[in-house]
């Protein structure tokens, strides 16, 4: 038993652990209270300076101790490290004095999926050009709070910012036996409580098996500033400072320049926020970001997160296929919103193939989830539900496995959300275009909206999935609802037409009681003795950004309560309770 947490606690590439050497070790009856933590750190083993270079054999590659092969095709280039490390797909400019691509990392521990980063190598000597690859960092960590109660039972509940596993995993208390340490509770979505885990245990560690990962859980001596707790477990009231410049875009102001009261942000803070959580039912709120008359007026972080750290925003990151479809329409691209979908894509489709509502289903369609196809995200027998979809191994092409749905209905009869559908777009858009997705939102999003860290999860074929979970730094989603404000442009620069950003913050059909329009949700508040629209971006687990034209106000919100009610609780309740009421 010591000897394998021994071997466990010595590698550091299997599993590597956060909190002090010096681990606590209590005595008698309450050796399991305290704070457990215990983080799993995957790499990326491939990261840092990268050379791509010519010599008079052949284009090389050299990076993170691998020099390989480039393969070089006209102006593409592209290369693959051994074992399943990764690879680079990228094109150099006709005065070869830059190349531009993207980074696949393999699949990380959070959701299994390759993610695609971006990459700039510039010229670098003759024949030789340098960059940087800066891959998602990869990790996933859980957090145990365990206190002894009345009855002499060990209570605890789980939490884990990276994928809400407490939700799934619902821990109600531990118990010891022997050298085993059982987790007991309630699976997700079932009322049987059962040993969910059981732990090799010692005193002050143990050691878990999560979903295939190893964990060397330790119990802290000192757990003042775990991340655990959003600032400390005694943080000190809240204390406004404006946010930095930080070369990205934004201008940044003051709340009181914004006519925001300070005080009322700080009492938000301070009341729902800051205090310790005491069960998996709390907030957890990530990033707190406000922008006003287009400036960045307040940027706050919590529990270990911060500007520079990316984080999956989940469904919200559907707007962005919108985005990108109306971004390739104002460059005069060969696609339009009446673009049909089945001819687009040269599709052969098994199932009903010749059912006539196939050929009028168009983009537009697809990006307001009124398709027609058999997919709905709320139900688990749809056969085009992204649960269903992404679980089956039969077809690993998820465009060809929507286009090979049956049809229920007529395309634009209503909306149904559908992950799947706006997927498709993508197909849409590098049919149409002749290019490769990663391609077109580095030139017609992320340079123009100047974001140069981003990550883009890929389907098993290779393609971005536009049905959500691109991690992103916190500033550079927020860009998307301020593009939508200002109608269409980001520092004066145009990237959708002023008539398609405000058809996609429109209400064009009602979906969950709420208006959907282009991958944008929008909905009313009432605000003084009148109501005021608000569109947003919605994610599971608390993403959010969202616009009040009429109050030229954006608020955006990043969280860990994935797959909780408590989610609904930003835009149900902090925005119409805490942050209407600061404006002034």
């Amino acid at each position: 038993m010591k000897q394998f947490l021994h071997c466990l606690f010595i590698s550091s590439i299997v599993c590597s652990i956060f909190i002090s050497e010096q681990a606590c070790s209590q005595s008698g009856d309450d050796e399991l209270v305290g704070m457990w933590e215990g983080r799993r750190i995957a790499g990326p083993e491939i990261q840092g300076d990268l050379l791509i270079g010519r010599d008079v054999q052949q284009w090389w590659a050299d990076v993170s101790g691998f020099r390989v092969a480039v393969t070089v095709q006209s102006n593409a280039l592209s290369f693959e490290i051994p074992g399943g490390r990764g690879s680079f797909s990228g094109s150099i400019d006709s005065e070869h004095n830059q190349i531009k691509g993207h980074w696949t990392q393999p699949g990380i521990i959070n959701n299994g999926m390759p993610h695609a980063s971006p990459v700039v190598l510039n010229a670098d000597g003759e024949n030789r050009w340098r960059g940087q690859i800066v891959p998602l960092y990869d990790e996933f960590s859980l957090f145990l709070p365990v206190t002894k109660r009345d009855d002499g039972s060990f209570g605890t509940f789980m939490r884990n910012p990276d994928r809400g596993f407490g939700v799934f995993y619902n821990l109600d208390r531990l118990e010891l036996r022997g050298d085993r340490l059982q987790w007991i509770g309630r699976f997700f979505r079932n009322t049987d409580e059962t040993v969910l885990v059981e732990a090799d245990y010692q005193p002050g560690r143990m050691a878990v098996n999560i979903r295939g990962n190893l964990y060397d859980m330790r119990l802290s001596n000192d757990d003042s500033h775990s991340h655990f707790y959003a600032r400390g477990k005694h943080p000190e009231p809240y204390s406004y400072s404006p946010p930095p410049s930080n070369d990205d875009g934004w201008n940044v102001s003051t709340l009181n320049d914004a006519r925001i009261d300070a005080n009322a942000i700080g009492k938000f803070i301070n009341e729902v926020i800051l205090p310790p959580a005491d069960s998996i039912d709390d907030p957890y709120i990530h990033g707190f970001l406000v922008a006003r008359s287009g400036k960045l007026v307040l940027e706050e972080y919590f529990h270990g997160f911060h500007r520079n750290k990316p984080h999956d925003t989940r469904s919200a990151s559907k707007s962005l296929a919108a985005v990108l479809a109306g971004a390739a329409m104002q460059a005069g691209m060969p696609v339009a919103e009446a673009s049909p979908v089945y001819k687009t894509i040269s599709a052969e489709v098994s199932g009903d193939e010749h059912d006539p509502r196939r050929d009028r289903m168009t983009l537009a369609h697809l990006l307001s989830m009124s398709s027609g196809l058999d997919c709905d995200d709320s139900d688990s027998s749809s056969r085009g539900n992204e649960d269903v979809m992404q679980s089956q191994e039969e077809q690993p092409d998820w465009y060809q496995y929507t286009l090979d749905l049956d049809m229920v209905r007529e395309p634009g009869a209503m909306a149904v959300y559908c992950s799947a559908g706006m997927n498709l777009v993508g197909a849409v858009l590098e049919a149409a275009t002749g290019s490769d997705l990663e391609a077109l939102f580095q030139e017609l999003i992320a340079e123009p909206l100047q974001m140069e860290h981003y990550y883009l999860n890929l389907s098993p074929t290779g393609q971005p999935y536009m049905g959500g979970g691109i991690y992103w730094l916190p500033r550079d989603f927020m860009k998307l609802g301020q593009l939508m404000m200002n109608g269409g442009t980001w520092n004066d620069r145009r990237i959708l037409s002023q008539a398609y950003s405000e058809k996609s913050i429109s209400a064009i059909y009602e979906m969950n009681d709420k208006g959907y329009g282009y991958g944008w949700w929008s909905i009313q508040y009432p605000y003084k003795d009148s109501h005021v629209t608000a569109f947003f971006a919605a994610g599971n687990g608390g993403q959010l950004v969202m616009g009040i034209p009429e109050l030229d106000l954006l608020i955006a919100f990043f969280a860990g309560n994935y797959s909780h009610r408590t989610l609904f609780r930003i835009q149900e309740e902090f925005v119409p309770e805490y942050i209407l009421p600061a404006l002034r």
